[in-house]
């Protein structure tokens, strides 16, 4: 699969790396990412995402995107990926969100529903309102981060299937490049905002997908969730917990894929 990174300057004030990969003629497909992660949270995934192209921005305050002060509402996140699609001169795509980056991918189906052609969540949020049973943790964070801290972070969520050790070093990384204050802003202005489905209606072909192991979204959210977007699909993996991208990028895949085509 073909791959390049642009530096895009985002009309919200930030430049952000994407990487593309596959045949520019072929159907866009946005991938966004979950909250202390980066767009190489998606790399076990992208090459199984054959027939799109693929665009993988790392968003604002992680990755090697700026990391400005303020700017993390989530209002604000989903029009950086709004803008994402803007620089990129893409109309529309398919946005798959992975956990809280599917919260960010329903708010933009919310804001901007001309430029999301279908939606798939992937262990994601009907909503994040309130304290976060973590957040104690996350307050007393200062810089520089300390590495023993964002390795067991990663335990906040229980994992039943093997994760290549590449892989979890990778997210440490992740971690370790935020500075604490864009771990402190992009939770809150995750729990801060009104969900999105509280907002409005999103009108945007939908696939859920959820463990039904999750520690941390319940099943009842995960009804609700697709009862409100019409004609939406929820698909249950029983043997997989909240990191369904971390544990299963292949079943994914293969439904993601399905899916699209059958909009088709």
């Amino acid at each position: 699969m073909d791959s390049e990174v642009r530096y895009l300057r985002l009309r919200t004030g930030i430049t952000v790396p994407c990487g593309i990969h596959g045949d520019a003629d072929a159907k866009p497909v946005l991938l966004l990412h979950a909250w202390g992660e980066s767009s190489g949270s998606f790399d076990r995934l992208i090459p199984l995402l054959t027939g799109f192209r693929v665009y993988t921005p790392d968003l604002r305050g992680q990755g090697e995107a700026d990391k400005p002060e303020g700017g993390y509402s989530l209002a604000e996140q989903a029009e950086d990926a709004a803008a994402v699609l803007e620089a990129l001169d893409v109309p529309s795509a398919a946005v798959v969100g992975s956990s809280s980056g599917g919260y960010v991918g329903q708010q933009l189906a919310i804001a901007h529903p001309d430029k999301v052609a279908a939606l798939v969540l992937v262990g994601c949020p009907l909503s994040l309102h309130g304290r976060a049973p973590f957040a104690d943790e996350v307050d007393r964070l200062t810089d520089p981060l300390d590495e023993g801290w964002v390795r067991d972070s990663l335990s906040w969520f229980t994992l039943l299937h093997d994760v290549p050790q590449w892989f979890l070093e990778d997210r440490v990384r992740d971690g370790l490049r935020m500075p604490a204050h864009a771990w402190k802003g992009i939770l809150a202005g995750l729990t801060e905002a009104t969900p999105p489905t509280d907002a409005g209606t999103i009108h945007a072909p939908t696939l859920i997908l959820w463990g039904g192991q999750d520690n941390l979204l319940p099943r009842s959210d995960q009804d609700i969730l697709a009862a409100r977007i019409p004609g939406s699909v929820l698909k249950v993996y029983p043997d997989v917990a909240h990191l369904v991208l971390w544990e299963c990028p292949e079943r994914v895949a293969e439904d993601t894929t399905e899916f699209l085509a059958s909009l088709a």
